[in-house]
């Protein structure tokens, strides 16, 4: 990834406003229809602007959480409810500006907050039409990573790099990791996972159970 894309993509805003229920937040039916740009495209045109209280993808994040050896009971939204959005937000699709990242590679970016114990824990599922999908959550990669533009590039770099069903990347401090989503049919998708408020003074994590959160959750969608 050239560090122009980077820094494009740390000027972009990346939380939006959205939502309309389909699935349940925790273990809900996960539908039949295998992940697909238009089908995650749809997902997020469904969620209202001021987004909605269930995730509309198919995470069951205590059982992810139970997968990955994170203690704490794990549910939808922020650990405290009041200090968050909704539990789902949707960006892209219908609501595309022409300078934003889908502006230039049209997709959607579906954002679902839980909980585990006192911890939050974001997940960012995003696709575009071409590469690169994750660069419209490239501010939340450095976020979660706390670093700046020349070690995020490395990590974008590799974690674009990986091929679609491959192993997760992790951020150095362990609080994110991102897995190659395998569409059905053409374009370009990312998971992105991160756990706690690393910017708030949060301690970094056990990587290795960050990146199994991650897959967890990546083996979740259909």
């Amino acid at each position: 990834m050239k560090i122009a894309d980077v820094r494009y993509g740390l000027a972009i805003a990346v939380a939006a406003a959205a939502g309309a229920a389909l699935l349940t937040a925790c273990g809900g039916d996960s539908g039949s229809k295998p992940l697909s740009l238009s089908g995650l495209t749809e997902t997020a045109d469904g969620i209202p602007d001021a987004g909605q209280d269930t995730c509309p993808l198919p995470y069951d994040i205590a059982k992810a959480a139970k997968a990955a050896g994170l203690n704490g009971e794990a549910g939808p939204g922020r650990a405290k409810a009041a200090d968050g959005p909704a539990v789902a937000t949707g960006e892209g699709g219908k609501r595309t500006k022409p300078n934003s990242p889908f502006g230039r590679n049209p997709g959607a970016l579906v954002t679902c907050m839980f909980h585990i114990g006192e911890e939050d824990v974001e997940v960012h599922t995003v696709a575009t039409g071409k590469p690169l999908a994750l660069s419209p959550v490239t501010p939340v990669v450095q976020r979660y990573a706390a670093v700046e533009v020349g070690p995020l590039g490395n990590y974008m770099h590799q974690a674009t790099s990986t091929k679609p069903g491959g192993a997760p990347v992790t951020t150095v401090n362990g609080n994110a990791s991102s897995v190659h989503l395998e569409l059905d049919g053409d374009g370009d998708a990312y998971l992105l996972v991160g756990i706690g408020a690393p910017e708030t003074g949060s301690p970094a994590r056990d990587g290795q159970r960050t990146t199994a959160l991650a897959k967890a959750l990546a083996g979740q969608l259909p």
